[in-house]
């Protein structure tokens, strides 16, 4: 005797998958990325320091991730290759945000249509412009959908609650520590409205796009530096725009303003 065939109307499939994606992705800590008067700020609850969720695409070009990390890891090496070979087949000018968003649009639509499992991950793509107003930042769902967000975004478990206390307290032109502290705050704020967390250096991933610098734009930042910026009675209120005087990882800021004459004999090569 043969069994019936188990059907599933394709309505069904894809409202379980969506239900699926967005159970994987409640479940991560939450990154905000948000605009700031030189640039764009990455912020993410992420206490380790070898398992990014921010990293470098580009020169002026970073992404941002939530979700399960060996998917959103593949999808970022593929955006590094994608971005590579467009700018040596073409010029480095025709690596865009827009591009690369469009192309993370295509992969994470075909996995949720064709396979068996969706991505469970949430991304940002952002670009920074020669001025705040050219200034790209572009969310992606599980779905392949893509909404280009203006000023800021939250994504991950509190992605909503933090969205909202971002629109009452951002404004365009705020300092890094102003941005920084905002994003913190509502980081570390139970969603459930009990009393909130006060989250440190040690438990955060801070990276920014900084239109002040030559050609690669992004740096992390970390130590005594994201430490100042964290303190409301510190004076510093923006990271430099030289990098650290010690030889050290060329994309990692840890200190204050440099003298002028300190280089870092990795960063500093002829024609960057």
């Amino acid at each position: 005797m043969s069994s019936m065939p188990f059907y599933v109307s394709p309505e069904q499939l894809m409202k379980d998958r969506a239900d699926y994606a967005r159970k994987g992705i409640a479940r991560g800590r939450s990154v905000v990325v948000l605009g700031y008067d030189r640039g764009i700020a990455f912020v993410a609850e992420n206490p380790s320091r070898a398992l990014h969720k921010v990293s470098e695409i580009y020169d002026r070009i970073a992404f941002a991730a939530v979700g399960k990390y060996n998917e959103f890891e593949n999808l970022r090496v593929a955006g590094v290759r994608y971005a590579d070979l467009r700018g040596y087949s073409y010029d480095r000018s025709d690596v865009t945000a827009r591009g690369l968003a469009n192309a993370y649009a295509q992969t994470l639509g075909t996995v949720f249509t064709q396979e068996s499992k969706p991505y469970e991950v949430e991304i940002v793509v952002a670009e920074v412009g020669t001025r705040p107003e050219e200034d790209q930042i572009y969310r992606l769902t599980y779905d392949g959908s893509v909404a280009d967000e203006q000023g800021f975004v939250a994504m991950g478990g509190a992605g909503e609650q933090i969205e909202g206390g971002l629109e009452e307290r951002w404004r365009p032109g705020m300092s890094l520590a102003d941005v920084l502290g905002v994003a913190v705050d509502l980081l570390g704020r139970d969603p459930n409205g009990a009393t909130g967390r006060r989250l440190d250096a040690s438990q955060l991933e801070v990276a920014v796009l900084d239109r002040q610098r030559p050609r690669r734009t992004f740096r992390r930042i970390e130590g005594t530096l994201l430490g100042a910026l964290l303190n409301t009675e510190d004076p510093t209120r923006d990271a430099p725009t030289a990098d650290d005087p010690t030889p050290g990882r060329h994309d990692t800021l840890t200190q204050g303003s440099p003298s002028e004459s300190a280089t870092n004999p990795e960063t500093q090569r002829e024609g960057e």
